[in-house]
């Protein structure tokens, strides 16, 4: 099935089971604004517990914040926001649609990626184990064709974008004979900056109102207390301040489902030890990743062609979606620009004083900033699955991480008389103190089994007229459909192990 067709489907099931809806879809919606079901904001919270814990709970040196979403207008001043936080945007004249010039040619380099991974796959199908998938790459004439123009596409982008030149970014657009997926013209209008933060007003009368904006990242709400949290904290260098918050963006275009929010974490070093933990937390970072078992050809690294202003390392973790490989995170070496810049505008001393070498200094930081409705989009696209089952049925099953599904586990009398409700009520109201509970007693053993498996529920319990006379239940497991017959009492440790987020954050040590 054509990977376009999977993640309409996707789209389809997320809807369907509660994860996702249009919002306002009553009113025919707001274009590309989302909101979270009641399965989908218990997974949402699972992801953020996964990732705060694994920050907070496993280094003593991080510690967390939670600042405004307003805050004073000087501070994007300072952070370049206000003159630099802008986007190349170009238009199409046919099909009046506006797409971000720079995302046109990395889709134009991913297809150069997808030409040869193609003919990388189809000669590892003809000579399978004798395949040397190295040696083919740096010989065959098609690869190095497609290879050549990849590379030749990807330096003369690099240059325009860290020049900054407009005019050369759509001659680039114009070169490659790039269309507009929409009209499938290349009628193109210039290219220009569109600056993405929203603006309002604070104040109770329109003539006192001070112009302020939405929070185009939750950074600097750490970087504006960084020494309120040293001091009050009494941390020493090199120490970190998490948070997890909404951030705005006015994007030029948005599209592929959900695809926006953030969260922070900054880690404080001494200058000069910048590189060293920027690989450092590379590292970490990917490791938290693949803890979810996707397998680590779904993650790669994705170093920046254009640093931003801040940066003097920067690097993506790219997760492939089912339209190719996106960024899921951003490590980036941010130096002490953003400090000394608040030091600067505001007039007051933020510097660190190092007891260890009793000198001052403003520290450099190294920020990992993760966005979660990314890192929702990734978890369903890789759990989402259909299987042909031996009776030749199909069953639709998200097979989530046990530990980040909405529901751990549902309890199913297996019929609705005899006393099995009772009995399943009572075991539900002993679990439910530990782990997100379902009961279901509507429809056949078998229906009730599929629906569970459509939202990723990990275990189903069934409770039969057997169950009253030993205190047994069925115990059923999503991804192999295997059933154990076990004790009640014995349901709570046998199930808490392995969907709590515990026993995730135990691989990362």
């Amino acid at each position: 099935m054509a990977q376009e067709d999977v993640f309409k489907k996707l789209v389809s099931h997320c809807k369907e089971y509660g994860f996702v809806f249009p919002s306002s879809d009553i009113y025919d919606g707001l274009g590309a604004v989302y909101d979270y079901g009641q399965m989908g904001v218990e997974l949402k919270n699972n992801i953020k517990q996964y990732w705060w814990q694994s920050m907070v709970l496993l280094h003593e040196n991080i510690v967390g914040i939670d600042s405004a979403i307003f805050m004073h207008p000087t501070i994007w001043k300072a952070s370049g926001h206000v003159d630099a936080f802008n986007d190349p945007l170009i238009d199409n004249r046919d099909s009046k649609k506006r797409y971000r010039a720079d995302v046109l040619i990395e889709d134009q380099l991913a297809k150069y990626d997808d030409k040869i991974n193609k003919e990388v796959a189809k000669a590892a199908k003809r000579f399978g184990e004798a395949f040397d998938e190295a040696q083919f790459r740096s010989t065959n004439a098609r690869v190095l064709e497609h290879q050549a123009k990849r590379d030749a596409l990807h330096e003369r982008f690099a240059k325009a974008l860290n020049d900054n030149n407009l005019e050369e970014l759509r001659q680039i657009i114009l070169d490659e004979e790039i269309v507009c997926p929409i009209s499938g013209t290349k009628n193109w209008t210039e290219v220009r900056q569109f600056n993405l933060m929203f603006t309002t007003e604070m104040g109770s009368t329109s003539e006192g109102a001070m112009k302020v904006y939405l929070r185009p990242e939750t950074a600097q709400g750490i970087f504006v207390n960084y020494l309120n949290v040293q001091k009050t904290g009494r941390m020493k260098i090199p120490f970190g301040i998490a948070q997890i918050g909404k951030a705005f963006r006015n994007e030029i275009v948005a599209r592929q489902f959900i695809f926006r929010m953030r969260e922070f974490e900054q880690f404080f070093v001494k200058p000069g030890t910048e590189l060293d933990w920027f690989k450092t937390w590379k590292e970490t970072r990917l490791k938290w990743h693949k803890a979810l078992g996707f397998g680590d050809d779904h993650y790669r690294y994705h170093d920046h062609d254009k640093l931003a202003h801040y940066a003097n390392a920067a690097t993506d973790i790219e997760f492939l979606m089912p339209f190719g490989f996106k960024e899921v995170e951003g490590i980036h070496s941010r130096t002490n620009f953003d400090l000394s810049q608040h030091e600067k505008f505001s007039g007051k001393n933020i510097k660190y004083f190092d007891p260890e070498t009793n000198e001052s200094y403003t520290p450099y930081v190294i920020e990992t900033s993760i966005g979660v409705d990314r890192m929702f989009l990734s978890i369903m696209s890789a759990s989402y699955c259909e299987e042909q089952l031996e009776n030749g049925e199909t069953r639709v099953v998200l097979k989530l991480p046990a530990a980040l599904a909405p529901v751990k586990l549902a309890v199913m009398p297996l019929v609705k008389k005899d006393g099995l409700p009772e009995k399943a009520r009572e075991i539900i109201n002993d679990l439910k103190f530990h782990f997100h509970c379902q009961y279901d007693e509507k429809d056949s053993i078998g229906k009730r089994y599929r629906r569970q498996d459509a939202i990723g529920t990990p275990y189903c319990v069934t409770v039969d007229h057997q169950t009253l006379e030993d205190n047994c239940v069925t115990l059923r497991n999503r991804d192999t459909m295997q059933q154990e017959r076990v004790a009640i009492s014995e349901l709570n440790n046998i199930i808490a192990d392995r969907v709590s987020i515990t026993s995730l954050l135990k691989t990362l040590q």
